[in-house]
């Protein structure tokens, strides 16, 4: 027997997940809503009991963030993931509008592919796992190779979860040998219908070329700005929570901060008491010399570690009590990490003389990095935020909230998602924080209401419309001093003298006038056509 290698032999596990994602979604999609619903539910119930083992998991393998927040994560992916979809009809007859007679019809796309990011390695997969099952996919993970073990076993969790409740084996399952092979042939076999993909640019990049459908989230670079009218001690603990919920690797989180300059001094005061380090030029640049590797990309060894434990890899002290490490910067640029994403406890700081600025501010930061993504005002001003939502290129605004929170939709009312959209300006298939009804195509039925003679003659449904005159039929004997329009309450009495006026024939009225017209129209006839038809008014 030969022994096959390790990149062939997981080639061969991504293919027999296929084939037995295929056999099983070919069952699975047959069933009703309800079915699907008891499953999806078992499921969320499931991976919320295993939410604390699988947070202790994943922050011991990766070494990112702390496990308590990641309780909170998993807990989000699987209850409040639920609690959110649990109603949407996805399968089957999702809409029958009697009234305009269209009815619409859940269909599933199939196999789903998901990449599993290593900074949210468990709850994504809850996450996923529900929204996939909810629209009557299958679904197949590929782990990060940094994160495989706590992947692995929350995989184990969601795919028993399934079948206890009744789904078909291979409805959910995942990549046992990783290799980027084995995640290529996931990506570019014909039997999977999508890519959802969430992780690092380059691999979501890779799911792009492959040439099956893909959504993505993207890299975000959400400035903060703090306008001033802004409840300030309530607004920098807003950021400062959510910059250290788990450590800030939820890509929603903020990245900069902008303030004001009238009020910056009561920003600064409250940021320090609040546990904020304002490092000085030396500590500024030693830090921003590891932030990013040399090919510019964010060293993945800052990534979810505390500030103080980042200021010592630095070469300097902080306070015991430092939560948040500050920068104060007045330039943007790809070359400066203090202007990109980081996903640890590390924030710019952007002085701007008004909101005006500050709005200048923040183009030019999403457009650095971004674009699409989020951003967050911290205000009470109603006309800066109707400004900014109307003018700023991203698709989630946040108001008064934590951003990685509040872009999750764990502390607003948007979709409770892990994959959030960046829309084409981010260089994505969709804007959305991504649920069920992303994963299903819609199929309409329009019944005719209309036939080809409406078309040809529409009916005024509304009495304020203008009423478009139709010609009246044409005669050789008609007189336009005939017509209603010019008789209508008037006394002038009917006459077939004046036709004589047309008898050369005039175009004036369309298909009303004489065709048989004989001479030109000159000065002196037009004078003398006029005299004649006052001359009959008058009498």
């Amino acid at each position: 027997m030969i022994a096959l290698d390790n990149d062939l032999q997981s080639v061969q596990n991504a293919r027999e997940l296929i084939r037995n994602a295929k056999k099983a979604q070919s069952i699975y999609a047959k069933f009703s809503q309800e079915k699907i619903d008891s499953i999806v539910k078992h499921i969320a119930r499931e991976a919320y009991l295993h939410a604390e083992e699988l947070a202790k998991l994943a922050n011991e393998e990766t070494g990112f963030g702390n496990w308590q927040d990641k309780v909170l994560k998993n807990v989000f992916a699987s209850s409040r993931v639920y609690e959110h979809i649990k109603n949407l009809k996805t399968v089957g007859i999702i809409n029958d509008d009697r009234v305009n007679k269209v009815m619409e019809v859940g269909v599933p796309l199939g196999i789903v592919t998901a990449l599993v990011p290593s900074t949210n390695p468990t709850s994504t997969i809850f996450y996923k796992t529900l929204i996939a099952l909810k629209a009557g996919n299958a679904i197949i993970f590929s782990p990060h190779p940094n994160a495989q073990q706590c992947s692995r076993r929350a995989i184990d969790i969601v795919r028993k979860a399934a079948e206890e409740a009744g789904a078909p084996a291979g409805i959910v399952d995942g990549l046992s040998l990783l290799t980027l092979e084995a995640t290529k042939a996931l990506m570019h076999s014909k039997d999977v219908s999508l890519i959802l993909a969430t992780g690092g640019e380059g691999m979501v990049r890779a799911a792009y070329s492959s040439g099956t459908p893909t959504i993505s989230g993207g890299p975000g670079n959400g400035p903060a700005f703090i306008e001033r009218s802004a409840d300030i001690k309530q607004a920098v603990n807003d950021i400062i929570t959510s910059k250290t919920f788990d450590n800030g690797v939820i890509c929603a989180s903020e990245q900069s901060i902008i303030v004001e300059r009238c009020i910056y001094n009561d920003v600064h005061r409250e940021l320090l008491s609040q546990g904020a380090y304002f490092m000085n030029d030396d500590e500024s640049n030693k830090l921003a010399g590891i932030l990013l590797r040399p090919n510019g990309m964010i060293n993945p060894a800052i990534v979810g570690k505390t500030a103080i434990s980042l200021s010592e890899r630095a070469g300097f002290s902080v306070p015991a009590d430092t939560r948040v490490l500050i920068s104060l910067q007045d330039s943007v640029s790809h070359k400066n990490p203090y202007s990109r994403e980081k996903l640890c406890p590390v924030l710019g700081l952007y002085i701007e003389e008004d909101w005006m600025k500050a709005c200048d501010r923040v183009v030019e930061l999403l457009t650095n990095e971004g674009l699409g993504h989020t951003l967050v005002i911290h205000t009470q001003n109603q006309d800066v935020i109707r400004q900014f939502a109307l003018e700023k290129p991203v698709h989630r605004i946040l108001i008064n909230t934590p951003a990685a929170l509040g872009g999750i939709g764990a502390t607003t009312n948007l979709i409770p998602a892990l994959t959030l959209g960046c829309g084409a300006v981010g260089g994505g298939s969709t804007s959305d924080n991504v649920g069920p009804l992303n994963l299903i195509n819609v199929r309409k039925v329009g019944y005719g209401v209309r036939s080809i003679n409406d078309l040809r003659h529409p009916v005024v449904e509304s009495a304020n419309e203008p009423v478009v005159a139709t010609a009246p039929a044409c005669s050789s004997n008609t007189s336009i001093f005939d017509d209603h329009r010019f008789t209508s309450g008037a006394a002038i009495p009917a006459t077939s003298q004046p036709a004589a006026l047309y008898a050369n024939g005039d175009d004036r009225f369309g298909a009303c006038a004489i065709s048989e017209a004989k001479g030109e129209i000159t000065e002196e006839s037009v004078e003398r056509i006029i005299k004649e038809v006052l001359g009959r008014i008058g009498r």
